[in-house]
C-alpha cells in the first residue's frame, strides 16, 4: 500500500455504485497501488483507436512509469478513480492539478486541473464516463479545484458530447489541431437538470430490466406441487408469461429435462441462452451460491424471494449487506429480499412473478408495497372487489420491495414516470430511505401523475429488515413536506384504494364547490357535513326524493354539471322500493350518459344497499379486460382504467360475486370516465378532497414561484466568515456577536441585547441604547417566557428600569441565575418564530409559526422545503392555524406579512448558499403593522456532508 509520505489517508467515502445508462450497475471507486494489475489488464482491452484518442499517439501499452504513475495518487493534487464491475476495470478518469502555464501545481491556491478519461469499447454508450465526470467533478470541488481543463482531439466526438452534454459552464477553443475545453465546477441549475435526467433514464431502466425480461429462471422449484419456487413457476406460467420461462433446481436427477411442461436445468449456468431475470426461492444460506452463479451467466437482476436476512436480526442484516455487494458485483440489482415478488399486466410481457395466484387484470395504476402482507391484501381487493365499491381494478404493474436492501420506492418512481401504461400510482411506505430523493422524485412525478401514499409504522421505528437515516423531523412534519411535493398522502389502505380509483377515472376538480343531488334528503346531508369537515365549499343539497326515476337523476346531474359554480357532483342514491337489478342499471346509465355530456368535471356515486348500482355503474364503462375477452380492451379518448363491478352491497369491503351470471361490461363511449361508487358519504367526499388538493397542487405547480436575489446579500464575506469560525471546532453555537454577523451579511438584522450582570449595567446599557427599553431575563427556564413574568417592557426611564430590575431579582434570584439582558423596544406587533434546520433525512427545511404556546403547546407550525421560493414564503405565513391573527382577526391592525415573507427568504437563502449552517433560530420576531423586528437569534454551525443531494449519482451504500 501506499505509504503516508505518498499519500493522504484512503478516502472510502469517493466509493460509490452506480446505475449506467442500460439499468447495470457498476462501482466506482478510487485507483491505489493495489490496481497495477488490473490497470494493465484493462488497457490491453482498449481498442488502438481509443488509446490514440487518449494520449494523441499509438500507444499499445503502458510502461511501468505509466503503471507508477496511474496508480500513485496523493488524493488531492492528483487523483484516479475507475468505474469498475466485479474485480474488472471498464472506465477510467484522473486529474491532475495544474497552476499557471498548465503546469503541475499543490495547494489550495492552484484551482484548476486537467481531466482525461478512458473508457472501454465494449462499454462505451452505457454512461461510464458521465458517470465518472460527475464523481471526479464532486471530488475536485471537495479538494478545493474550481475548473476543469481537457484537451480532446476533433475526432473524438463522444468525449467532446460527454463534456459538452454535462450542463456546466464553459469555454471552448482550438489550437495545434486539438480541442480545448475549460468548464467551472460549480454545479448550474442545467448540470443539475442533466444529472437527474440522467438518473432517471438509468434508474427507470434498471426497473424495467426487472418488469419486463425476455427470459426469466425460477431458482428453487420444487419437483412436487407446492413450495414457494414451485408456486412461482406455475403462477408465471399460468399467467400467460410472453417470454422464456425456465426451472431450476440443483436436485433435480439427471437427465431430467422438465419440470411440469417448462424446461428444467440443475443450474443456471446449464441453460442455452440469456436470463433476463432471476427469481430465487431457496435457503438463505445458499443464496450467495446461486447470486455467483447468475452473475457468470450474465443474468440482469434477481428478485429474491427468501427470507432470513435483515428482519431476522444482526447477523441477517451482515448478510443481507453481503448479497447486495455481491450482486452489485456482478452489475445486477436486486428486489428484496423478503419480497412478494412483482407484476406486469402488460399484454407483451404478462409477468406474475410473484406468490399471487392470479393474474390481476390489465389497468393503468401502478402498485408498490414495502410490506407482503399488505402487498397481498391489496392485490386482492382490487382483483376481487375493486376496492370494495367500484368493481375490479386494473393493474399495470405491482413491485413487493421486500426489506428494499437495493431497488426501492424511488426506483419503482423512476419508472412510473415515464411509465406510458401506468396514469396513478398507489405506494403502501413503511420506511422511506431517502426521503430528500423521494420529495424530489414525487414533486417531478406528482407534476405529471397522481401520486397516494400511506405510511406504515408513523409512531415507531421501522420494520427491522429497513435501512432507515435517522431524521429528528416528527411525522407531522415529514408529511407536511411530501403533500408540499404533491404527494397525495392519506392514512388508511382504504383511503388508499378510494383516493385511487377517484383519479384514475375521473379528471381533476377545478376547485372545491360540490354539488350534491340524490334521493335521500338524509344522506344529502351527511355528505353535505362531511363536505364542509374536509373543507370543501357544499352547495345545499338537491333532494330529488324517493320517487326519482332514473330520468329525473339524468336530469338533475346534467344541470349541475352545466351549471359553472360547481366543481365536483356528488351523486346520492338509495333503493326504491320494488326495483331490483332493472332498476340499478337504467340508474347507472343516466349517470352515466349525463356524465359524459360533460366530462370535464368528477363525479362520485354514495350508495346504500346498491350493489347492482356500483355494478352497472363500473360494467357501463369498463376498460379492464374481462373473462373470456381475446384480449385487452382498446383504449378510448379521456378514460384510464375502466374495471367491471363487484355486486356484493352494504358493508366498506365491498361484495362477493353473486354468480348469476351477469353478462360482461362493454366498452365506454368515447370521452366518457368510469363512476366510482363509495358505500359511505364520508369515504366519497375524502376522497374528493383529495383530488381537490391536489388539482390545486398541479395549478400551483405550473407556476412555483422564484428564489428572489437580494443585491445586498453579502455571500462571500458570510463564506470566509464561516470557514473562519470553522476552523475553531467541528461543530459549534456561535456568540451572539457571530450570529449577529453572520444573518446581517444576509440583510438579517438583529436589535442588539446588551448584558445586565448589575443595575448600573443595566443602567448603561439603557442609555447606550436609548429608552425605552425592555428588560429581559435568558435564563434557558424563563428565556421566550414572557408568561413567567420575566420580561419588563416600556421602560421609559433609569428609575423604571432600576425598579425592573429589583423586582426580576426578587422574584426569580440573583442576577447570575437570570442572566438579564436590556434591548431597546420594539414597535408592537406579533411575536413569531422563524427557523431552519438541516435535517440528516429530510434535507433543509424552513419552519414557521407564532412564538409561545401556539408552537410549543399547539404544534402549529407550517414548513417547506429549502430553497424555499417567493410563492412558497407567502403560503408557509398563511399555512398557520393561527394565521388570521397577523390579517387583523377581530379588528386588530394587520401586520408587515411581506417584510415577514423577506425575512424567512434571506433565512432561506443563508442556509441554502451555506451548508454549514446547519440550524438557525429567529425568536422572537416580532411582525408590526410596518416592518419586522429581529429579538433573539442563534445559528450553529457543522462542517458540510461529503455528499449531499446536489452531488453525483450514487446507490444507497451497503455498509
Amino acid at each position: 500500500m501506499q505509504t503516508s509520505s505518498d499519500r493522504h489517508e484512503y478516502p472510502a467515502h469517493w466509493e460509490a455504485d452506480v446505475v449506467l445508462r442500460d439499468g447495470g450497475t457498476a462501482r466506482i471507486r478510487p485507483i491505489t497501488v493495489d490496481d497495477a494489475e488490473r490497470l494493465v489488464s484493462f488497457y490491453e482491452q482498449v481498442s488502438d483507436e481509443s488509446k490514440y484518442y487518449r494520449f494523441f499517439a499509438p500507444y499499445p501499452r503502458l510502461s511501468a512509469k505509466d503503471v507508477h504513475r496511474f496508480t500513485h495518487h496523493d488524493f488531492v493534487d492528483r487523483v484516479g478513480l475507475a468505474a469498475a464491475v466485479g474485480d474488472d476495470f471498464i472506465g477510467t478518469v484522473r486529474y491532475d492539478r495544474i497552476g499557471a502555464g498548465g503546469r503541475p501545481a499543490t495547494g489550495a491556491e492552484a484551482d484548476e486541473a486537467e481531466v482525461a478519461f478512458l473508457v472501454q469499447d465494449a462499454h462505451q454508450g452505457r454512461g461510464v464516463a458521465s458517470a465518472l465526470l460527475e464523481h471526479i467533478a464532486a471530488v475536485a470541488r471537495e479538494r478545493g479545484i474550481r475548473r476543469f481543463a481537457a484537451e480532446v482531439l476533433p475526432a473524438n466526438t463522444k468525449m467532446i458530447k460527454v463534456f459538452t452534454d454535462a450542463g456546466y459552464r464553459q469555454k471552448r477553443s482550438f489550437e495545434d489541431g486539438v480541442v480545448r475545453l475549460e468548464f467551472d465546477l460549480e454545479p448550474t441549475d442545467r448540470s443539475l437538470a442533466v444529472q437527474y435526467a440522467r438518473e432517471q433514464r438509468a434508474e427507470a431502466r434498471s426497473v424495467q430490466r426487472l418488469l419486463a425480461p425476455g427470459a426469466v429462471a425460477v431458482i428453487g422449484t420444487g419437483r412436487a406441487p407446492g413450495g414457494v419456487g414451485r408456486s412461482i413457476l406455475d403462477n408465471i406460467r399460468d399467467g400467460g408469461f410472453t417470454g422464456r420461462l425456465y426451472a431450476v433446481n440443483g436436485a433435480l436427477p439427471e437427465g431430467q429435462k422438465e419440470l411440469d411442461g417448462v424446461p428444467a436445468f440443475r443450474s443456471v449456468r446449464d441453460i442455452d441462452g440469456p436470463v433476463d431475470l432471476a427469481v430465487v426461492a431457496v435457503p438463505a444460506e445458499r443464496v450467495p451460491e446461486v447470486v455467483a452463479e447468475c452473475g457468470e451467466h450474465d443474468v440482469q437482476g434477481l428478485v429474491v424471494i427468501s427470507a432470513g436476512y435483515a428482519e431476522s436480526g444482526p447477523e441477517g442484516r451482515e448478510r443481507q449487506r453481503a448479497l447486495v455487494r455481491q450482486a452489485r458485483s456482478h452489475g445486477m440489482r436486486i428486489i428484496g429480499p423478503n419480497s412478494f415478488g412483482v407484476i406486469n399486466t402488460s399484454p407483451e410481457v404478462r409477468l406474475n412473478a410473484s406468490l399471487a395466484p392470479d393474474m390481476p387484470r390489465a389497468g393503468r395504476i401502478g402498485l408498490f408495497a414495502q410490506s407482503g402482507a399488505i402487498g397481498v391484501a391489496l392485490l386482492s381487493r382490487l382483483h376481487r372487489r375493486g376496492g370494495g365499491v367500484t368493481g375490479v381494478t386494473g393493474l399495470s404493474t405491482f413491485v413487493s420491495s421486500g426489506n428494499r436492501a437495493d431497488v426501492s420506492g424511488n426506483d419503482v418512481l423512476q419508472y412510473w414516470y415515464e411509465d406510458a401504461d401506468t396514469d396513478v400510482a398507489l405506494m403502501y411506505l413503511e420506511s422511506i430511505g431517502n426521503p430528500r430523493k423521494f420529495t424530489r422524485l414525487a414533486r417531478r412525478t406528482a407534476a405529471a401523475k397522481p401520486l397516494v401514499v400511506v405510511q406504515g409504522a408513523r409512531h415507531g421505528a421501522g420494520p427491522r429488515g429497513h435501512a432507515v437515516r435517522a431524521t429528528q423531523l416528527p411525522h407531522a412534519t415529514v408529511s407536511a413536506l411530501l403533500r408540499q411535493a404533491g404527494v397525495i398522502r392519506v392514512d388508511t389502505i382504504t383511503e388508499l384504494v378510494d383516493a385511487g380509483l377517484l383519479l384514475a377515472r375521473q379528471p381533476l376538480p377545478a376547485g372545491p364547490r360540490v354539488a350534491i343531488l340524490g334521493n335521500s334528503e338524509s344522506l344529502g346531508l351527511l355528505t353535505y357535513d362531511a363536505c364542509l369537515a374536509e373543507g370543501l365549499r357544499p352547495h345545499p343539497p338537491q333532494d330529488l326524493t324517493t320517487a326519482a326515476s332514473a330520468a329525473d337523476f339524468h336530469a338533475a346531474l346534467s344541470r349541475a354539471l352545466a351549471d359553472d359554480s360547481s366543481d365536483a357532483v356528488v351523486v346520492t342514491a338509495i333503493p326504491s322500493v320494488g326495483e331490483g337489478s332493472d332498476g340499478d342499471a337504467a340508474l347507472a346509465e343516466a349517470l352515466r350518459s349525463a356524465a359524459a355530456e360533460q366530462p370535464t368535471k368528477p363525479v362520485l356515486v354514495v350508495h346504500v344497499e346498491l350493489g347492482g348500482l356500483a355494478e352497472a355503474l363500473s360494467a357501463a364503462t369498463s376498460t379492464a379486460p374481462q373473462p373470456g375477452a381475446s384480449g385487452p380492451a382498446p383504449k378510448t379518448g379521456g378514460t384510464r382504467t375502466g374495471e367491471r363491478a363487484d355486486p356484493r352491497t352494504g358493508a366498506d369491503e365491498g361484495a362477493e360475486a353473486d354468480g348469476k351470471g351477469t353478462p360482461g361490461p362493454v366498452p365506454p363511449p368515447e370521452g366518457a370516465h368510469p363512476i366510482p361508487a363509495y358505500p359511505a358519504a364520508e369515504r366519497a367526499v375524502r376522497a374528493l378532497a383529495q383530488a381537490v388538493a391536489y388539482g390545486q397542487w398541479r395549478r400551483d405547480a405550473a407556476d412555483p414561484g422564484k428564489v428572489p436575489e437580494y443585491e445586498d446579500i453579502d455571500e462571500r464575506g458570510a463564506a470566509a466568515l464561516i470557514k473562519g469560525l470553522l476552523a475553531r471546532g467541528q461543530g459549534l453555537t456561535l456568540t451572539t456577536d457571530a450570529t449577529c454577523e453572520l444573518l446581517a451579511a444576509y440583510g438579517v438584522h438583529v436589535h442588539r441585547a446588551l448584558p445586565a450582570p448589575t443595575p448600573d449595567a443595566a443602567a448603561a446599557a439603557a442609555r447606550a441604547l436609548g429608552y425605552p427599553v425592555a428588560l429581559k431575563a435568558t435564563a434557558p427556564h424563563l428565556r421566550h417566557r414572557a408568561d413567567l413574568g420575566g420580561v419588563r417592557l416600556d421602560l421609559a426611564d433609569e428609575e423604571q428600569l432600576r425598579r425592573a430590575y429589583a423586582e426580576l431579582t426578587e422574584l426569580f434570584g440573583s442576577p447570575e441565575e437570570l442572566r438579564p439582558v436590556v434591548q431597546r423596544m420594539a414597535p408592537r406587533g406579533v411575536d413569531t418564530v422563524v427557523r431552519a434546520v438541516i435535517d440528516p433525512a429530510a434535507g433543509a427545511v424552513l419552519s414557521f409559526g407564532l412564538a409561545g404556546a401556539a408552537s410549543q403547546l399547539l404544534g402549529d407550525m407550517a414548513h417547506r422545503l429549502i430553497p424555499v421560493t417567493d410563492r412558497d414564503a407567502t403560503s408557509l405565513v398563511r399555512s398557520i392555524r393561527t394565521a388570521p391573527l397577523l390579517f387583523g382577526w377581530r379588528g386588530s391592525a394587520p401586520v408587515d406579512t411581506p417584510a415577514l415573507e423577506e425575512l424567512m427568504l434571506r433565512v432561506s437563502r443563508l442556509v441554502h448558499d451555506h451548508p454549514e449552517v446547519v440550524a438557525v433560530t429567529l425568536e422572537p420576531v416580532v411582525v408590526a403593522p410596518h416592518g419586522i423586528s429581529v429579538l433573539g437569534a442563534s445559528v450553529r454551525l457543522a462542517p458540510p456532508p461529503a455528499r449531499d443531494d446536489q452531488g453525483p449519482r450514487t446507490l444507497p451504500p451497503t455498509y
